[in-house]
């Protein structure tokens, strides 16, 4: 049975929402907060780039009269699969997506697409002045200060959908930012913690990608492995909340039961805790301000026992620090150490390169960039365009 909390507001007209990234994980995970509230939500579109078999699954259930796809292949296979009787508007390609976040009619837009692709439909959806629940946050990294302008500009707002800056945005609410003194993002240091770097030389594809504690997409796995995950977390933290980088800390914290702290002042500490799971943030982000009750296993302390800290090893696990250096040296960088390691990720997991690797070519690309104009979405594109070339030919050599 479903708990439904003291909290949740009495019934009100349904949010009208679209979900972009439907087939990713958190896709999935949202649309599973959906079916626990039935009737509080109103499904506008779903964009499920190419995987047209569960894209018809969830558009047959939730009946949107929208979906989107990245090619006419997928296009195609959807219409086959969809239903007799139930004839949405099937929208193709990367401009698609742009159309879906802008919609008029659209109260939240959660972007929740991988990757770089995820940057113009989210802008697009600020500039059209939306609630965005947040999950894609290479959207911030490569331009979190176009973002700040433009949200001031339209009124937009963006609700965090990551863990850790949901449970910073948690931990600030009701307090006066002057108060507060650090923000603490906490790591579970992925599935190499510990390892030495010989260790990791013969690390395989499917070891990095054994998360021990969460559930999540490939790219994102190997980010986690490699702390990378936690860098960009930096940088879009950074441009959240409006604090100085050196008021943005991260610590290892191997449980992941602590989500993320926020330190103040008077030198106390809020901490966000809680079960692994996405729906978590999802719903606090589409039911903001209230919570929605959510049919999980509570968090029994005694049997989480211990809850232990320790720093990063930047030594064995430079990415992190790459994003520090990234945000210190300039709007661009943030762009370069994206885009480089987008493609290296992506080279690993078809086992073109070696784990290692990967932050080799991220050092590679951001002690080659001398920087370059990123006031633009333009001009970023084009920067991360030409980085991702420069780091397959490197490869490739």
């Amino acid at each position: 049975m479903t708990y439904i909390s003291p909290l949740t507001p009495p019934a009100e007209s349904a949010r009208r929402l679209v979900l972009l990234g439907s087939t990713g994980s958190i896709g999935v995970s949202t649309i599973k907060v959906l079916d626990e509230h039935p009737g509080r939500f109103e499904v506008l579109a779903l964009a499920g780039a190419r995987n047209a078999a569960l894209l018809a699954e969830q558009a047959t259930r939730l009946r949107p009269p929208f979906l989107a796809v990245l090619n006419d292949e997928a296009a195609s296979e959807l219409r086959e699969r969809l239903p007799e009787g139930y004839t949405p508007a099937i929208l193709v390609g990367p401009q698609a997506y742009v159309d879906l976040a802008t919609m008029p009619e659209a109260d939240i837009v959660l972007a929740a697409q991988v990757g770089a692709a995820g940057l113009p439909p989210t802008l697009a959806a600020a500039r059209a002045g939306k609630t965005i629940a947040l999950a894609n946050k290479e959207a911030l990294v490569l331009a979190g200060h176009l973002f700040r302008t433009i949200c001031h500009e339209t009124g937009a707002v963006i609700l965090p959908v990551d863990s850790e800056h949901n449970a910073l945005f948690q931990g600030m609410c009701g307090h006066d930012q002057r108060d507060i003194r650090r923000l603490i993002i906490t790591a579970s240091g992925g599935p190499f913690r510990g390892k030495t770097r010989e260790e990791l030389e013969g690390v395989t594809r499917e070891q990095a990608l054994a998360h021990p504690n969460w559930s999540m997409g490939a790219k994102i796995s190997i980010d986690s492995a490699t702390l990378m995950n936690k860098g960009l977390e930096v940088i879009e933290a950074y441009h959240l909340f409006g604090l100085p980088l050196e008021a943005i800390d991260v610590v290892v914290h191997p449980q992941s039961v602590v989500h993320s702290l926020v330190e103040y002042e008077d030198r106390s500490m809020l901490a966000h805790m809680g079960p692994t799971d996405m729906v978590i943030p999802i719903a606090y982000a589409l039911g903001w301000p209230h919570r929605l009750g959510l049919s999980l296993e509570p968090l029994d302390l005694v049997k989480a026992g211990h809850l232990t800290f320790e720093a990063p090893a930047l030594n064995i696990f430079p990415c992190l620090g790459y994003a520090f250096d990234a945000l210190r040296a300039g709007a661009s960088y943030p762009v370069v150490l994206n885009a480089a390691n987008e493609i290296a990720v992506d080279l690993f997991l078809q086992n073109r390169i070696g784990f290692l690797d990967i932050p080799a070519l991220i050092q590679r690309a951001m002690d080659a960039h001398t920087g370059a104009d990123a006031e633009s979405l333009e001009a970023i594109l084009a920067l991360d365009q030409n980085t991702r070339a420069e780091v397959r030919k490197w490869a490739s050599a």
